[in-house]
């Protein structure tokens, strides 16, 4: 049996215990948590017949659950202010980590993870599913192999069709998330920098707030308390008229209200845009649309090197690989890629119970990549409030 101490019992972790993590490891027991909703999470599991943990003891701290339960392992699934404090208390322990993205969401928070995992043996999983995704390895693959040449450019796109949930779920917090190029573009600009085998050294960023999603309406506001529901876009009622979100859905917060913030305050950008330059000399840009839906979802990448062009989509599961120099030209068709980030979660979960089996002996994701995202994200904030080059700041450096 491996054993799993959790901190931070939400739904995404929910997910992971129930779905990628038991299915990578059947044997796998949830021998203790931490969180200070425990009602809220015994309901959580009781809704979904979670038999197996409903008894599940709950402690005040990481201390206390790793002394009295002896974990293997530990999943750290809080909000993105919590990762780093929790992750820095969970850095003192040999045992293998489970952490959220973004470690950090602040210079000082980054710069004190990165201290506090200068002087410990513990192993992480940072949660960038992207990277290790098969269709993201096998793009990999080709530029390793030569279809390219040398990586010279990568123009990467996320047009998120689910995008309300930044302005409708607690993501709206932004003293929580500090926006969305840490919450949303630090997956992208990590697996753009495996792509490109190099790290980001320079960003130049903008940024687009206000036009789309929130706005002035009262606090508190949601849709079963407003009488705009008949001709507002997002009314439940509206949603389901064109297939959009849960059937099931009657009631959520407003997306145009004041608790949405403001640019002066702090809110999510409805879309951003950043220019990267690598430590090679190549650079490439990248995009992230909030306000996009159903069919216009699109998520991936182009490479180029003078050799050739490689493209690729997430949500098609698509490669399209052009050889300049021949006259060959294929689109490899994907199978599979349904689990969770496209079955990037089903990696990082095998990833974990492998260290703690001693298996393998690093993470793909260390804990080095996450902080070098969260560098490169840092940079691309500073650079869309002011509207200068940032250079990003480096790890080890």
């Amino acid at each position: 049996m491996i054993r799993i101490g959790i901190i931070g019992y939400g739904h995404r972790v929910a997910c992971l215990a129930t779905g990628q993590l038991k299915n990578a490891a059947p044997d796998m027991q949830v021998v203790g948590v931490v969180d200070p909703n425990e009602a809220g999470v015994r309901k959580r599991l009781s809704d979904w017949g979670c038999e197996d943990q409903k008894n599940v003891p709950f402690f005040k701290d990481i201390h206390e659950l790793i002394r009295k339960s002896k974990p293997d392992g530990l999943i750290i699934g809080t909000r993105c202010n919590l990762h780093t404090p929790l992750a820095i208390q969970a850095a003192k322990y040999d045992i293998p980590l489970y952490l959220e993205k973004p470690v950090s969401i602040s210079m000082r928070q980054a710069q004190d993870l990165e201290k506090a995992f200068c002087k410990t043996r513990c192993q992480v999983v940072v949660s960038f599913p992207l990277r290790v995704s098969p269709l993201c390895e096998r793009v990999k693959d080709d530029i390793r192999e030569g279809v390219v040449g040398k990586a010279e450019h990568i123009a990467a796109l996320n047009y998120v069709p689910y995008g309300t949930c930044y302005w409708q779920e607690g993501y709206r917090n932004f003293n929580i998330t500090q926006g969305l190029f840490l919450q949303k573009a630090t997956h992208d600009l990590d697996y753009m920098t495996y792509l490109m085998g190099s790290p980001i050294v320079r960003v130049a960023a903008m940024a687009t707030y206000g036009h789309v999603f929130g706005g002035k309406k009262r606090k508190g506001i949601s849709c079963s308390t407003c009488d705009a529901t008949v001709t507002c876009l997002e009314s439940p009622e509206n949603r389901r008229r064109v297939g959009l979100g849960s059937k099931k859905e009657t009631d959520h917060p407003c997306l145009y209200s004041v608790d949405c913030g403001s640019p002066a305050t702090g809110t999510n950008e409805d879309c951003s845009s950043c220019l990267v330059e690598f430590a090679t000399g190549a650079h490439g840009i990248y995009t992230q649309v909030f306000f996009t839906r159903r069919d216009a979802g699109r998520r991936g990448s182009i490479v180029s090197g003078y050799k050739g062009t490689v493209s690729f989509d997430w949500y098609t599961g698509e490669i399209r690989r052009v050889r300049h120099f021949q006259p060959f030209s294929d689109t490899v068709k994907g199978s599979g890629g349904e689990g969770g980030h496209f079955s990037g979660d089903d990696e990082l979960a095998r990833d974990f119970f492998n260290l703690i089996r001693g298996r393998i002996k690093r993470s793909r994701t260390p804990i080095e990549t996450g902080l070098a995202s969260v560098y490169a994200c840092l940079a691309a904030k500073a650079s869309a409030e002011t509207g200068r080059f940032v250079k990003v700041r480096q790890v080890g450096l």
